[in-house]
């Protein structure tokens, strides 16, 4: 009704655009005014009206704006607040997220480690010294329980740290290297406490207590025993306790770790006394620790000048118990290459290829060893033997000191810096025999290398004579051919010919001996020689080297080359076949294909001066 009468008021002004509401009071109080002025023409009442109402409106206008400013004032307090509240609420919710975060990172490191303490107590294969029980008079000597199985425990760890082995020591006694601890009963649980409880429910541990008591005489007697270990009393004098701790702790060793005691009697020199302990407890060994026993016992036959084919018989009846046992396919290789049968050896290290799922597959390389030898397969060889010696004390886990072999393989490289600095490390052993004669057999290649062939014989003739103890020749089988060139580059035809006919049915005695006669001019008897060592292991590269080598001296470079190949298919990773291949196609004036095989000679053999030589020699040429 309003904006009818209004309009009607206004009549022409009907059909103008709406005005937009004043932004100000004061434009409401000019347009009561003006209207006021126009209807004052037709009825000076109802102007007086509106005015009067036109005034009441802007009164109520001025009210509003007011009650606007207070309110807006208030909205933004308000506002305000709501952000504060906001921010409040946003740090309670991180500090609420975080610390259900840290709950389930807690919860979850407790999940963590209980599995790890159940893994643990599972897998567990410790021996625990508990503190023996001793009496109270001993103590003002200072002799408690406490310090008596600490004596154990310290000549425990000194055998274990004496025992070189590889897979024996590993698959039986590495908990024992790293848990063998002295137990101490505590007050209260702690989590050592619930390791403990577990490893005592779910675990195969053996726990080692026992007493030491004072003898009518005088004297002390100790008597040790555990779980599995029947007990045995020690009796000595009252001055002889470390004495009775170790002959304590000797027995607790063997009962408990019998493979490993039988080879720390092995590695001590005490062969015969390891054969006689691996026959007497073979048969109530547990299974898993049969075929350890077996080669074991195999080894120290080969050590003592024993039946190298019972000895064979051993190592196969171990890999019948444990066929992944590759330390005896290892020496099923060994044996057979003693017997003279290297085809035989090499036929062997494809067996274990072939059950290790491929080369080095599940087998380490370090087992490879023998077929690493045969096919000279040099970097592998000795990327292994480092890797052993360095995890073990310098020593390797192997039956014999790693450092000599480390230099063979060095020299065989034409390295003689690293060959030497092998040997000068290499950590002397008076119990291994083996030390003393590989080291004059190293250095007798180093100087003939550099051509000072009367300390070459020397130092052969040094290894000949060690080389008489089986515990180096079974070890090192072939090696004494050696000898024969060395004798031969001297000048002693006479002790060549000794040592050929003493150094067995070998590839490298049959190569050895056609390089000899070829020296003496009788080509038509090397030739022969080089055919036999050929026959003798078709699948070996060192006799077609030789024969390719030889061929080569008498002009023949088609057979020389085609000699060569056959031996780098053979051993594909030899630098020695390559070298003198690439020498053959130098002469020919194939220098593009000479480089060729250097470069690839030198993937092997990065050290070797002669070739260095030999390859700027040819690369000049083609410049």
């Amino acid at each position: 009704m309003a904006e009818g009468l209004l309009g009607g008021i206004l009549r022409g002004e009907a059909e103008k655009p709406e005005v937009e509401a004043p932004e100000a009071l004061a434009g409401a109080e000019a347009f009561a005014a003006a209207v006021a002025a126009r209807l004052s023409a037709s009825d000076p009442e109802v102007a007086r009206d509106t005015s009067a109402f036109l005034k009441e409106q802007t009164q109520l206008l001025k009210v509003q704006k007011e009650h606007l400013k207070d309110e807006h004032a208030l909205r933004l307090a308000h506002l305000r607040n709501q952000l504060g509240e906001e921010t409040v609420r946003r740090f309670g919710l991180r500090l609420r997220v975080g610390f259900q975060l840290f709950l389930a990172l807690v919860a979850t490191v407790i999940g963590v480690g209980g599995a790890v303490m159940l893994r643990d107590a599972f897998s567990s294969r410790s021996v625990v010294v508990e503190a023996f029980d001793a009496p109270a008079t001993l103590a003002a000597r200072g002799v408690t329980g406490k310090v008596i199985a600490g004596g154990v425990l310290d000549e425990l760890n000194r055998l274990q740290a004496a025992t070189r082995s590889s897979v024996a020591k590993r698959d039986l006694a590495t908990a024992w290297a790293s848990e063998v601890k002295l137990a101490v009963p505590e007050a209260g649980i702690s989590v050592g406490e619930i390791s403990r409880l577990l490893k005592a429910r779910f675990g195969h541990d053996v726990h080692i207590d026992g007493d030491l008591i004072e003898t009518p005489t005088g004297g002390l007697a100790l008597t040790v025993r555990g779980d599995g270990v029947q007990p045995k009393t020690f009796a000595g004098a009252t001055s002889e306790l470390n004495k009775l701790t170790t002959e304590a702790a000797e027995y607790i060793y063997a009962e408990s770790q019998p493979a490993l005691w039988a080879t720390y009697l092995s590695n001590s020199g005490r062969d015969e006394d390891a054969i006689a302990f691996c026959r007497a407890v073979f048969a109530r060994a547990d299974k898993a620790d049969r075929p350890y026993l077996l080669s074991i016992w195999a080894n120290a036959l080969e050590n003592t000048g024993g039946s190298t084919g019972e000895a064979l018989t051993l190592y196969r009846a171990a890999l019948k118990i444990k066929p992944d046992f590759w330390a005896a396919s290892n020496n099923v290789m060994n044996a057979l290459w003693l017997l003279g049968d290297e085809e035989g050896a090499w036929r062997a290290g494809e067996d274990l290829r072939k059950a290790a799922g491929g080369h080095p597959g599940r087998a380490p390389e370090r087992f490879y060893q023998n077929w690493d030898v045969l096919t000279w397969n040099l970097g592998p060889w000795l990327d292994a033997l480092v890797a052993d010696a360095d995890s073990n004390a310098g020593l390797g886990t192997g039956s014999n000191s790693s450092g000599p072999a480390i230099a063979d393989i060095q020299a065989r490289l034409h390295d003689p810096a690293s060959a030497d600095l092998a040997l000068q490390t290499t950590r002397a052993d008076p119990k291994d025999p083996t030390v003393a004669a590989m080291t004059h057999f190293v250095r007798g290649r180093l100087v003939a290398e550099a051509e000072d062939i009367l300390r070459a014989a020397s130092e052969m003739e040094a290894f000949a004579t060690a080389y008489a103890d089986p515990a180096v020749s079974s070890n090192y089988p072939g090696y004494n051919c050696w000898v024969a060139p060395a004798e031969e580059a001297a000048g002693h035809a006479g002790k060549a010919d000794a040592a050929l006919e003493a150094g067995g049915h070998f590839v490298d005695c049959y190569r050895f001996r056609g390089d000899i006669l070829d020296h003496r001019g009788d080509w038509p008897g090397a030739q022969k020689a080089y055919a036999d060592s050929v026959a003798l292991a078709p699948d070996l590269p060192a006799g077609y080297y030789s024969w390719g080598v030889a061929l080569a001296r008498h002009g023949d470079l088609k057979g020389a080359e085609a000699k060569l190949k056959d031996a780098n298919q053979r051993g594909p990773h030899w630098a020695d076949p390559l070298k003198s291949w690439g020498d053959v196609l130098a002469r020919q004036g194939r220098t593009k294909e000479a480089l060729m095989k250097y470069d690839e000679a030198l993937t092997y053999a990065p050290n070797w001066g002669a070739l260095k030589q030999a390859r700027a020699g040819v690369a000049k040429q083609r410049a």
